[in-house]
């Protein structure tokens, strides 16, 4: 049976997480484990984990800009990692449209935070967003 999108995003989230307390070999035989994925799902999230670790200097400088009010040390982990991965999608996962990528955001961190949490990512999330577009927006016209 094929993995949902919806599934395998949560896998990333929890490789995610779970290499910002530095990572362990534990995680990926608990997942597979507990969800009942096969090595290559697992082996592919750790694939799309390491693209967006690959990625987090730039995403993190521009969280930190928009999240200017709460600095961006103090942002919980799990809303921390649920951001990064959303901008991740934003920004260099053209494959996915800007509103799955925003929704289904929110939706993680209903799911391993609170709702509360949710109005602060969706708020990055949309202000982020909202900066691209309009920089692609600017650079599509004419001189």
């Amino acid at each position: 049976m094929p993995l949902s999108p919806q599934k395998f995003r949560e896998i990333v989230f929890q490789l995610l997480y779970s290499a910002d307390f530095g990572g362990c070999a534990e995680v990926a035989e608990m997942l597979m484990a507990q969800l009942a994925v096969t090595k290559k799902v697992l082996r592919e999230a750790t694939e799309a984990k390491d693209k967006i670790v690959e990625k987090l200097p730039q995403i993190d400088e521009l969280v930190n800009t928009h999240s200017e009010e709460y600095g961006f040390e103090r942002i919980p982990r799990v809303e921390r990692n649920v951001i990064r991965l959303g901008a991740f999608e934003l920004l260099f996962s053209p494959a996915v449209p800007p509103k799955v990528a925003i929704a289904e955001a929110i939706r993680l961190t209903r799911k391993f935070a609170t709702p509360e949490a949710a109005s602060f990512v969706n708020a990055i999330l949309d202000a982020i967003y909202k900066k691209i577009s309009n920089e692609s927006t600017v650079s599509a016209q004419p001189v």
